[in-house]
């Protein structure tokens, strides 16, 4: 009976008994939800367009970050490497489409997959040569990125927020609320969403597939780099990112991995999950909960719902 206590009823003694550690709560899971909505983008765009799941996401967050960092040490204005990194990011996404889709159109999806594989651990080698192996500082200062903390009393507390999550929640939700705009209200969404559907029948009717990918490997450049940034300026820019960003496949699996609403909500609740599990059930524990609590959600809804919360059900006539 102990143990069921302080599993189910004192989570809630604690909650009632200092609600200002709720709040802080919530709002730190809040910020982390949104950065693994915005990686779980990126992953679900690719999705989308090939069908195949781009395990090169989290190693395309680390490269975009780690390239902006190293054009800045170059002496280059912090807004000059930006905007070159962003042609970086094209470039990569062409040359993705060039020589590891193109050659692989209506191959099985698994050896698409596999692909990725090969452009993850190509990258990686590429990135330590390039740029080392060591960690570095994000330029948040350069970029104008707000530095310091803010503190309200609220219930009977302080609440304190950090300037820097204040400003990737935002930015990350205006980037989330834009790429689902273009993708569901433009000319090239409406033909990502065919190519979604069918290859073979979006080809009949003149789409372009070279196009389609090249634009959504670039978008999901641009959100590695967003997302780069944003973790990046709240610690530092390492390999250790790739590890971070794969925790958006649990909230693919939530979500649905073509679902673009399905990644926001499944990114705000793995987010607001783990970050509450780890305050209110981690000392149980041992700690560290927020490394695998998420993959337990993840494990419950493989089981119960594996097409995820706004996923389409697949059924299969044989």
């Amino acid at each position: 009976m102990d143990i069921l206590y302080k599993i189910i009823i004192d989570p809630f003694v604690q909650m009632g008994a200092a609600p200002d550690l709720l709040v802080q709560t919530l709002w730190e899971g809040l910020v982390g939800g949104v950065l693994y909505s915005l990686i779980a983008l990126g992953f679900v765009l690719i999705f989308k367009a090939s069908g195949v799941f781009n395990f090169a996401q989290g190693i395309m967050v680390v490269f975009a970050a780690l390239t902006l960092v190293g054009l800045y040490e170059l002496g280059l204005n912090a807004f000059v490497a930006l905007g070159l990194t962003i042609v970086v990011m094209l470039a990569l996404a062409w040359t993705v489409e060039r020589v590891v889709l193109r050659p692989l159109v209506n191959q099985p999806d698994i050896i698409l997959f596999m692909a990725t594989f090969g452009l993850t651990y190509f990258l990686i080698g590429f990135g330590e040569l390039i740029f080392g192996g060591d960690p570095k500082v994000m330029i948040a200062e350069a970029l104008y990125l707000p530095k310091g903390r803010l503190e309200y009393k609220i219930l009977g507390g302080f609440v304190t927020l950090q300037k820097i999550d204040i400003a990737a929640a935002i930015i990350a939700s205006l980037m989330v609320a834009g790429l689902g705009l273009f993708f569901s209200k433009t000319r090239i969404g409406r033909a990502l969403r065919a190519v979604a559907d069918s290859h073979k029948a979006a080809l009949s009717v003149g789409i372009s597939l070279e196009q389609i990918w090249v634009t959504v490997w670039f978008a999901a450049g641009l959100v590695a780099l967003v997302t780069g940034i944003m973790w990046g300026a709240r610690s530092d820019v390492s390999f250790a990112l790739d590890i971070i960003a794969l925790k958006a496949l649990p909230v693919l699996i939530l979500g649905g991995f073509t679902s673009i609403p399905g990644a926001i909500v499944g990114g705000l609740i793995i987010g607001l999950g783990e970050k509450l599990a780890e305050f209110y059930w981690g000392p149980l524990v041992g700690g560290g909960t927020d490394s695998w609590f998420a993959y337990v959600i993840a494990l419950i809804f493989l089981l119960f719902r594996p097409q995820g919360l706004f996923g389409e059900r697949i059924i299969e006539r044989v």
